[in-house]
C-alpha cells in the first residue's frame, strides 16, 4: 500500500493512499477517535477564524469532533451540523443535495427549523475537515443562505489538489490527488 507523510498541527500521520476510482486516488485522513490531531487542529483553526462569528456549521460526520473543539476553543455555546437525512424530529426541514468527492451517490444536507432560526441573521463560518471539489461547503452556504444567514468564513484542516488555490479558505495543510497510472 502507497502512503502519504504530513505534519499538521505539529502532529505527523502516515495517511493510507485510496482509490476513489481508477483514475483517481486520495490520501485517507479520517479524523474520528484521534484526539491528538482534533485538539490542535480546532486550536489553529480557531486562532485563525475571523471576529463576530454567531455559529459553526459543518456537514454530517466526519467533522462533528473537530467542529465540537473549536466551538469550545471559542467559547461558543452551541455549533450546527446539517444532517444527511430527514429526521423524524425535525420540523421543516430545509434540504439541498451534495455530492463530495468521497461519496460515490449524490446525498442531502438539512437543517431543521430551530436551526434555521438560529442562522438567521447570523454570521457562520463553514467548517470541514478536507475540502477538495468544494461541493459540501456550497451545499452549506445554499443552507445558510436558505435559512437567511451570512457566511464570513470557510475553514478546513486540509486542502486537497486545486483547493489549496482558493482565497476565500482558511486551511491549515495541504495534500495533493493521486492520478494512479493505467
Amino acid at each position: 500500500m502507497e502512503y502519504y507523510d504530513i505534519t499538521v498541527a505539529g502532529q505527523k500521520r502516515r495517511l493510507p493512499v485510496v482509490s476513489l476510482t481508477p483514475e483517481l486516488a486520495i490520501a485517507a485522513f479520517v479524523i474520528f477517535g484521534d484526539t491528538q490531531i482534533v485538539e490542535p487542529c480546532a486550536r489553529e483553526l480557531a486562532a485563525r477564524m475571523p471576529k463576530g462569528i454567531d455559529y459553526l456549521l459543518t456537514a454530517e460526520a466526519k467533522s462533528i469532533p473537530l467542529i465540537y473543539e473549536m466551538a469550545k476553543v471559542m467559547g461558543m455555546p452551541r455549533y450546527l451540523i446539517a444532517r444527511k437525512s430527514v429526521k423524524g424530529y425535525m420540523s421543516n426541514p430545509v434540504v439541498t443535495p451534495v455530492k463530495s468527492i468521497t461519496t460515490q451517490e449524490q446525498q442531502i444536507l438539512c437543517l431543521d427549523e430551530e436551526d434555521q432560526k438560529r442562522i438567521k441573521g447570523a454570521r457562520i463560518a463553514l467548517v470541514d475537515d478536507v475540502v477538495s471539489t468544494g461541493a459540501s461547503l456550497a451545499s452549506l452556504e445554499q443552507l445558510v443562505q436558505r435559512a437567511g444567514g451570512t457566511v464570513v468564513a470557510r475553514a478546513a484542516i486540509l486542502a486537497e489538489g486545486d483547493a489549496a488555490k482558493r482565497d476565500d479558505l482558511i486551511y491549515l495543510e495541504q495534500i495533493p490527488l493521486f492520478f494512479p497510472k493505467k
